[in-house]
């Protein structure tokens, strides 16, 4: 059976939600973060050398790394309309959102996220590289969005998932509100009964 090492308020909430998706078994072993550090526990680094999550373990199969993570899932169940086949319409644009948001969207929404615990003026080249990724980043999500009901077209799928996690991030600190597309499917999204039972894991 696949485990999930879940650490709370870190991206393996995609897993067990992708899991849930795909209707596959799976048990989870919760992680709890240092309430003064925020760092991943050392029953973490017992599991992966890394400390991070998401980590999987299937067999003799250990696995971090969410995108790495989400091909093993879809893989272990087979066909499933939260990929789409290859060579099918939509295939390279949810290629495309699968990889946006560790490889584009992830640095300026977790570096803002990060600056944000301490009183700056705004005026290094950090605090204006970030400014300029996020709207260049949320314009190209908004667009996207405008035209078309997910990320790889008009069905979920796990490219939505990956995605998800980093909007909501930046929902939570007010960055979206110039945005009304990608508000609205947010919106969609936090309805799904798999969203809504792997969020009740903290």
């Amino acid at each position: 059976m696949i485990t999930v090492h879940h650490l709370n308020q870190s991206r393996s909430m995609r897993v067990i939600w992708l899991l849930e998706e795909l209707g596959l078994d799976y048990e989870v072993v919760n992680h709890q973060r240092d309430p003064q550090t925020m760092l991943a526990p050392e029953s973490l680094k017992q599991v992966h050398l890394l400390a991070k999550a998401p980590v999987v373990v299937d067999g003799n199969t250990t696995l971090c790394e969410s995108g790495a993570v989400m091909e093993y899932l879809l893989d272990q169940a087979g066909d499933s309309k939260l990929r789409p086949a290859k060579g099918a319409a939509n295939y390279y644009h949810y290629l495309e959102w699968l990889h946006f948001a560790e490889g584009s969207l992830s640095l300026p929404v977790i570096s803002s996220l990060i600056l944000g615990m301490e009183e700056r003026t705004g005026d290094k080249p950090i605090d204006g590289y970030i400014v300029k990724e996020l709207a260049l980043d949320f314009a190209y999500i908004e667009s996207r969005l405008a035209e078309n009901a997910y990320f790889a077209g008009e069905e979920f799928t796990a490219a939505d998932v990956m995605m998800t996690f980093l909007l909501l991030g930046a929902k939570a600190r007010d960055m979206l509100t110039n945005y009304p597309h990608t508000l609205s499917y947010l919106k969609q999204i936090e309805q799904r009964k798999a969203y809504l039972l792997a969020k009740s894991y903290g």
